[in-house]
């Protein structure tokens, strides 16, 4: 079992699943998952060792607050982000002024931003 800090990244888009992998999986443990389905059974399955999941907005099962709400439902006590190549809108906000999300990300991301917020809420 890895020592080091995991993630959940959830995106229906395999070549930003690559992208953010191997971004991050010098300093974290990278668990990814190409639908709001999937990302809810690997955050079953690896709930003891995930510290935050971070997800794509759009996606064809549900959007990305929506499976974050789900997710809430099974582990709330961790960070959970959207990172979007979308624009900000007012569903992003509403989970922003609730605390649904800690931070709103866009693509192409910056690595050192959301290691700044991953290091501030682990």
């Amino acid at each position: 079992m890895s020592e080091k800090p995991a993630i959940l990244y959830i995106d229906d888009e395999e070549a930003n699943l690559l992208l953010f992998r191997v971004s991050f999986e010098g300093e974290r443990e990278v668990i990814v998952a190409n639908s709001p389905k999937e990302g809810l059974r690997k955050l079953d399955e690896n709930k003891d060792r995930i510290r935050a999941v971070i997800s794509d907005m759009h996606m064809p099962e549900m959007n990305g607050v929506q499976f974050i709400e789900k997710a809430k439902e099974k582990v709330n006590d961790i960070p959970y982000f959207i990172l979007s190549g979308y624009a900000f809108n007012d569903e992003i906000d509403a989970a922003l002024r609730n605390k649904t999300i800690q931070k709103f990300f866009t693509k192409p991301f910056d690595r050192e931003e959301i290691e700044r917020h991953l290091n501030g809420a682990a």
